[in-house]
């Protein structure tokens, strides 16, 4: 036939549908001359996901678990040298109904409100049709919702699903129960025993349809609800704190719309005849003696512990009924219990007809005792092994245990780590680990039960642990500085409890720049923190790597990580050029000089040396400047006064050699009179001060002018300043304050003057009332 395009002979159909998660396979072959190659690709340009596999060359498309997101349109592409040919068909979504949310069996009460709702997947969505009993009847979607039941309502419903690809069936019965109140097997105990004091519950539950309403009795009269009594609304009847009055007959009367019904019982109430109380160390108690009898008879009361009479007045002991109640005439208090308390109290009460008794136990709790006999069986250079014997625990089982420890390092005893982590209160023995080799410790064990934590046990016999390598290096390793050819190196000792063994010290090893091998020195000191080595072939400031390890008798330890440090250098050899220095006040003089440029010593900075007299050089004054600086201010000078000035250049080796002396006379100091007979004019916010002139003494700098300042009561930290040659100035107020503060000061080359007295402006003034005030 010769070569001719592709013809694509199984087509696909154009509408295929597809249920969720089959797999779907699509088939496209063709003929063609050359075989035409197949490609496949999604109709909106959306790229395959992995899970669709190509089969026969590409000629089948297969895709499994079909999902909602695989939907759309898919071309087969046939394609050679002389055309290709295209072939398009659709894949569509579809999905039988699923049950999501059912309905079950229900019985419910004539009156109460239905609500069932049946809900299903599919694609298209279901449609639902409900039925009664086979026939059909009229719900909205999937509800079925009744406000109250009838006995009509009950019967077996059916729910149906449906969509065009399926149906589906949920079926449940409901049954509507009516009925007048019954106490069948929920009657009231015909008698009920309660104690003095104690919580009685009384429960009224008929079974009614629908729920009946309560109404409780006693004997003919209703009972109402106080702050002892409370009614719940299942109808029960909770009577708190009983007492005698408490006693009688109890019915309980239920009503629903089929009928009535009622139960009956009987409350007997008791005094209490015993009591067992638990109470903690330290603590007090009163035990009553709460004993029935007829209040017209003579009574006598007693009380006996663990078998012996208690006397009045005993002890710990205290009579304190019958003052105000002669319902507590035999109470009996014990104050700040002890231990040995613990034990059976008996209260005897003697009448003319009969003698009665009340038993009372009595259980103190406190923390345990001490545990006994610590000792240390085993020990290693970290650990401890020790053991002991458990104290009492005194009413309260031993929770756990818990180690410490005294070494003469230490201030006071401390917890330590021990395995187990938690001694359980059954555990007798323990490690006591991370401790410091070659030191003496002191053990002392501690329980611990639900009430505190008890004494501590006897102390253990010293014991050292046994002695190791040094695992701790020196700290703060450094160094510098020293006088010429000295390499001084410095660290931080190590502390005695961590130097492991006997015979401790220090390997000192450094190295210049450049250089492979260490020198290393020992020292046998054990506080030593300083080591020079000295040289004469040490070069100024010159670098050198540096360590510091440790030894003992055991043998030697780690070193401390390499530092750099210096050796000792040379003070500069030259001195500033230029140097020359103006007076800028009476109590200021400014220096200037030239910086130096390179020489071979280090320059850390400069140093003006300042004084009066040539002939007293101990009234010299210093200042230094970092060696960026080429001036500086010496202030703090007195006036009119000459002064001796040199700069010289420093580092920590010393000065270069002074320059020859410069001298300075200072300023006249400014006129000691400050502004006279301040006053002022407010128009506005415009303002006007004025004061009298001030003439300077021969002694002082001659007046160039005034300075006006003023600041604001509420931006009180805000200073503004103007300057005037005339004895008056104007100045604008802002708005923003209600009172200014106003001085006024002289310049002249001495600096500035006195100030006058302070000058308040308030925001009265503004209003044109005018008002000097001075201070």
């Amino acid at each position: 036939m010769g070569e001719y395009e592709p013809k694509i002979e199984v087509n696909f159909p154009d509408n295929v549908p597809a249920a969720k998660g089959s797999t779907v396979t699509l088939e496209c072959f063709a003929l063609g001359n050359p075989v035409p190659e197949i490609t496949w690709r999604r109709a909106n340009g959306v790229p395959f996901p992995s899970k669709v596999k190509m089969k026969y060359s590409n000629a089948v498309l297969e895709i499994p678990s079909f999902q909602q997101d695989d939907t759309g349109g898919y071309e087969c592409v046939a394609e050679n040298k002389m055309g290709k040919n295209t072939v398009t068909g659709r894949l569509a979504f579809y999905g039988t109904p699923q049950w999501v949310q059912t309905m079950k069996d229900t019985a419910l009460a004539i009156e109460e409100r239905l609500y069932w709702e049946c809900r299903a997947n599919g694609r298209p969505k279901p449609s639902y049709t409900w039925l009664k009993n086979g026939q059909q009847i009229h719900v909205e979607d999937g509800v079925l919702s009744v406000s109250a039941l009838t006995l009509s309502d009950a019967g077996m419903y059916q729910c149906v699903a449906e969509n065009k690809h399926g149906v589906i069936y949920l079926a449940a019965e409901l049954m509507v129960l009516a009925s007048p109140p019954d106490f069948t097997g929920n009657l009231l105990r015909a008698l009920l025993k309660a104690k003095t004091g104690t919580t009685v519950t009384l429960e009224c539950k008929p079974q009614a349809y629908p729920i009946a309403s309560i109404l409780w009795k006693k004997g003919n009269l209703p009972i109402h609800t106080n702050d002892r009594i409370t009614l719940s609304p299942d109808g029960t009847l909770r009577l708190a704190n009983v007492s005698k009055s408490d006693a009688g007959s109890y019915t309980c009367f239920a009503r629903n719309r089929f009928g009535m019904s009622s139960t009956t019982g009987r409350l007997l109430v008791t005094g209490k005849l015993s009591l067992d109380t638990e109470i903690i160390v330290g603590e007090s108690i009163v035990l009553p003696c709460q004993v029935t009898s007829d209040p017209v008879l003579d009574v006598s009361f007693s009380w006996a512990f663990n078998g012996q009479l208690i006397a009045k007045g005993d002890g710990h002991f205290e009579f304190v009924g019958g003052v105000s109640d002669p319902q507590t005439a035999g109470d009996l208090m014990i104050r700040n219990i002890q231990l040995y308390h613990a034990g059976k109290y008996i209260c005897v009460v003697d009448t003319d007809v009969e003698s009665l008794s009340a038993v009372a136990v009595l259980i103190v709790k406190g923390p345990p005792s001490p545990p006994d006999s610590v000792t240390v069986e085993e020990v290693t250079d970290s650990t401890a092994q020790l053991a002991w014997s458990p104290g009492r625990d005194n009413g309260s089982p031993i929770i756990n245990y818990l180690i410490q420890t005294r070494t003469p390092f230490t201030v006071g005893w401390q917890r330590v780590n021990t395995v187990p982590e938690i001694i359980d209160g059954n555990t007798l023995t323990a490690t006591v680990v991370d401790l410091n080799a070659w030191v003496e410790y002191d053990f002392r064990v501690l329980a611990k039960n639900s009430v505190g934590v008890g004494e501590p046990s006897p102390v253990s016999v010293k014991t050292r642990t046994e002695d190791a390598v040094p695992d701790a290096v020196p700290g703060d390793v450094g160094g510098g500085g020293g006088s010429r050819y000295e390499l001084v190196i410095t660290w931080e000792p190590v502390p005695e409890e961590l130097q492991n063994g006997e015979s401790f010290g220090y390997i000192i090893a450094f190295r210049a720049f450049g250089e492979a091998s260490w020198t290393h020195v020992a020292t046998s000191a054990p506080g030593a923190s300083r080591y020079v080595y000295r040289n004469d072939s040490i070069a100024p400031f010159s670098p050198f790597h540096v360590k510091v390890g440790t030894y003992n008798s055991k043998g030697q330890g780690p070193f401390s990580p390499v530092v750099t440090i210096y050796s000792a250098e040379t003070e500069p050899s030259e001195k500033p050029a230029g140097v020359r220095a103006r007076s800028v006040s009476a109590s200021e003089i400014e220096v200037n000089w030239q910086a130096l440029s390179f020489i071979p010593e280090r320059v850390l900075g400069y140093e003006v040396a300042y004084w009066e007299d040539d002939t007293k050089p101990e009234t010299m004054g210093k200042v230094r400047v970092p060696w960026n600086q080429t001036s500086a201010t010496v202030s703090g000078l007195a006036g009119n006064t000459q002064y001796f000035l040199t700069v010289s250049a420093f580092n920590t080796a010393g000065t270069s050699p002074f320059l020859p002396a410069i001298n300075v006379t200072t300023k006249k100091p400014p006129p000691s009179q400050p502004p006279m007979n301040v006053g002022w004019n407010l128009m506005g916010s415009q303002l006007s001060v004025y004061w009298e002139p001030v003439v300077a003494m021969e002694s002082e700098s001659e007046v160039l002018g005034y300075q006006v300042s003023f600041t604001f009561s509420v931006r009180h930290k805000e200073v503004i300043t103007l300057t005037t040659v005339n004895a008056t100035a104007e100045l604008t107020l802002p708005e923003d304050d209600e009172e200014y503060i106003i001085f006024v000061q002289t310049l002249s080359e001495g600096g500035l003057g006195p100030a006058s007295d302070p000058i308040r402006i308030h925001q009265l003034s503004k209003l044109g009332v005018h008002v000097l005030l001075e201070e």
